[in-house]
């Protein structure tokens, strides 16, 4: 049992990482920046959010199948198969978490008075010091609780993950699939046992975030 746990929060953990990196740098560049075509890539980026998770796996196994965009040319130059690998679980979980973690970043920057960036660009200070110094730890309290989010529902994540990943025992099985894979041969007390550890594990982690903006805004007051 604690094989899909285990797998459960290294890739999650993995996917994570990478929703932070592209959510904060997307939403910086979106709604700091004049993008053409901004609701575009808004709209794609929010997609996997709204859309069945069978349809992101879908589309997922279009482009990393051994026919796909990408799985061919990672097949025929390295041999490399993604496609049910846990590497294919981490791509299916950052692509369903990155919308949580790019609209909590981009609320978070859009809450900054420009006056404060302004400011500081014309005392001299650098595109880049002005994100380190001053946009960045400001929009700190809703880019942490965008990780939160994005981790919470890169654990969870089950319909893209059977679909590019599969359910491989101690290659790909993740909670959600070991759940769905202990229900189907009437294992009960597994199913139970990893269902509770799921929900402990999300309420503690949102009840703590929770806690803490709360202390945060009322020690800001």
């Amino acid at each position: 049992m604690w094989g899909p746990v285990l797998l459960s929060l290294k890739i999650a953990s993995i996917a994570t990482i990478f929703s932070f990196f592209f959510g904060v740098l997307l939403a910086y560049i979106l709604n700091r920046k004049c993008v053409p075509g901004k609701n575009i890539w808004e709209t794609l980026i929010t997609l996997p959010m709204i859309l069945p998770p069978s349809v992101t796996g879908y589309f997922l196994l279009m482009l990393l199948g051994k026919r796909g965009v990408i799985g061919s040319v990672l097949i025929d130059l390295f041999g490399f198969k993604i496609i049910f690998t846990w590497y294919a679980a981490v791509i299916a979980a950052c692509i369903v978490s990155l919308p949580l973690m790019y609209q909590n970043a981009k609320a978070a920057f859009l809450n900054i008075d420009p006056a404060y960036e302004k400011a500081a660009k014309t005392l001299g200070s650098s595109e880049f010091r002005i994100f380190c110094t001053i946009t960045f730890p400001l929009a700190w309290p809703g880019i942490i609780s965008g990780i939160v989010l994005a981790f919470c529902r890169a654990i969870g994540e089950f319909g893209a993950t059977l679909m590019v990943a599969g359910n491989i025992p101690g290659k790909t099985q993740t909670m959600p699939t070991a759940i769905y894979y202990a229900v189907e041969t009437g294992n009960t007390s597994e199913a139970n046992m990893l269902v509770m550890m799921m929900t402990i594990f999300s309420f503690v982690l949102i009840f703590t975030l929770n806690k803490w903006l709360e202390k945060r805004n009322y020690l800001g007051k």
